[in-house]
This record gives C-alpha cells, structure tokens and sequence, in this order.
C-alpha cells in the first residue's frame, strides 16, 4: 500500500473540497493517485463541492468565542455578504470558534478536529459549501489570555451574538474588580476596531517596518546636514509611534489622553494594577484580494449578446 502523507490529502482537498477523512480514504483506495482519487469522490458524490473550491472567498463572518479569561477570534469566508445572514452559516461559524477555544489557534489542527455534529470541522465546512453553494474557507484563528482580571472583547457591525464584521480582544491582566475591568476592557476593544493599532508600544512593531519609515522620514530630507536629518527622524518617528502604538494612541473615548493614561486612571475604580497584556484585531476580508466582475457583461455573456 502507497504511504499517503498529509500534503497528498491536503492536495486531494483543495482539488475537490471533500473531507481531509474522505481524501485519505480515496487516497487509499487509489494507491496515492490522485486523478484516481478525484474520480473515485466524484463516483460517491464526495466532490459536490469542488467546482466552487476555486472561487474567492472575501465576505463572511468573525467569530468570537469568549470565557473570563480567555478569548478566541476566527474568520470564515464566504463569497458573498448575504451568506453572513443565513442562520445555518452563521451557526457553523460559531461552533468552529467553540471548538478553536479548546483546540488553539492552528488553523489546521482546527480543521481536524471534531465538530459539534460528529465530523470534522473540515467535513462540516465542506457540507455547509455543498449545501448553502458558495465556497467558504476557515482563514485564520487567534487566542487571547490572561492568568488573572479578563479579556476585554468588541465585535463592529454584529449580525448575531458574537459574529460581525470587525472583532476584537484585548487582555487586561489585573487581580482587581472584573465589573470595572470588563467595561475598561470594552471602551479599549472599541478603540482598537476604530483606530486600528499595530502593535501595543514600539518595541513591538515589526523592526523592518521602523526601517522603512525612517527611511521615508530621511529621503524627505535629502541635501540637508546629517545631525538635522537625524533629528527630524527621530521626531518623525515619535509621531509614527503616536499613531500606530496602542498605549500612546490618543483615546477614543477621551482625545485629551493616551489609551495608556486612560489605563492607569481606571487603576483607582479597578482596585489594583493593570496590565494591557496583548490585542487581536480582525478586520473581515482585509488582505484578501477581491475579484472585480462587470455585471453588465455578465448578464451579456449569460444572454449570449456581446456587450
């Protein structure tokens, strides 16, 4: 018998959008083949899937599953935003962000893994394609913990409980009151979905995207003495910072101070120290390069008239 590896299931898969279970079993059946393989799902009806596998999937949900102190982000794509409101999508949405929570945050180990109906996640994604006709993708999922206080949580343009369009984390690590911390934990939820931070302070950004910018503050500045540039650099980046750090970020809620002054007075109501641990951010379809279609030519097209 062929040895069937996980890259051969994961090629059969995104050929015919069957179950990663149902792959290996054809792979098997078909000594490693896989054209072989992609027949003998067809013959059992196991490929119904496979002609919408290929289309983009930039619409869908975010889904949030979340405890005291834990919270759990994922994305699933559809093709279009009217799937978001079908009720059968959007509970298959919220039972992969149940199963996430228990599972982490590999995508892969997530597809796996059981779902709520007794099938693989992956098995159940490739139903809900089968039954609802779009192709639908689990794009990626995220974890936000801490020990003690809780994960604040925001979730913009909500469809449901826990699915919309943009969702948040944020972890608050605080022994002190968790009434007061949850609310603090939401007013810096929404801010990070309207201000869209990088990363919580600048030791954090990503140091070749420092470079980059310094090197745009400098080429602005071309021809003039070397200890001026490097002066107007550095105050360039502290503006930079200002702007894409969290805790230096000016306050939604109150322009007149930081997300970290904001922080530190709410020590008083909270009881206790806080700590902003880390923040997820999950924009719906950002990154995801979306196919533009002429409507006019596709009803042409359909019609058989030149458009």
């Amino acid at each position: 018998m062929a040895t069937i590896s996980a890259s051969m299931v994961k090629e059969l898969r995104e050929k015919t959008g069957a179950g990663m279970m149902d792959c290996k079993a054809a792979l098997e059946a078909n000594e490693g083949e896989i054209e072989a393989s992609v027949d003998w799902l067809r013959k059992k009806g196991l490929s119904k899937a496979a002609k919408k596998s290929g289309r983009v999937a930039a619409e869908g949900l975010i889904g949030l599953e979340l405890s005291a102190t834990k919270g759990v982000l994922v994305e699933v794509n559809s093709e279009t935003d009217f799937v978001a409101r079908n009720e059968a999508f959007q509970e298959l949405v919220r039972s992969i962000a149940k199963v996430s929570a228990q599972v982490g945050t590999n995508v892969e180990s997530v597809l796996a893994a059981k779902h709520p109906t007794g099938v693989p996640v992956s098995e159940a994604l490739t139903n809900a394609i089968a039954t609802i006709g779009e192709n639908m993708t689990l794009r990626r999922v995220a974890e936000v913990s801490v020990s003690a206080g809780v994960v604040g949580s925001y979730m913009h343009a909500a469809v449901a409980d826990g699915l919309g369009k943009i969702g948040v984390l944020v972890g608050l690590q605080s022994t002190g009151k968790a009434d007061e911390l949850v609310a603090l934990g939401r007013q810096i939820a929404m801010h990070i979905a309207a201000s869209n931070p990088q990363a919580l302070t600048a030791e954090g950004l990503d140091p070749a995207i420092v470079e980059r910018e310094k090197a745009v503050l400098a080429d602005k500045h071309t021809g003039k003495p070397a200890n001026v540039v490097e002066k107007i650099v550095e105050s360039g980046l502290k503006t930079y910072f200002k702007e894409v750090c969290l805790l230096e970020q000016s306050f939604v809620h109150d322009a007149s101070k930081t997300v970290s002054q904001a922080v530190k007075e709410a020590e008083g109501k909270v009881g206790a120290p806080i700590l902003v641990t880390a923040f997820v951010r999950y924009a719906l379809g950002e990154g995801i390069e979306k196919q533009e279609s002429d409507f006019a030519a596709e009803v042409a097209a359909a019609s058989g008239v030149k458009a």
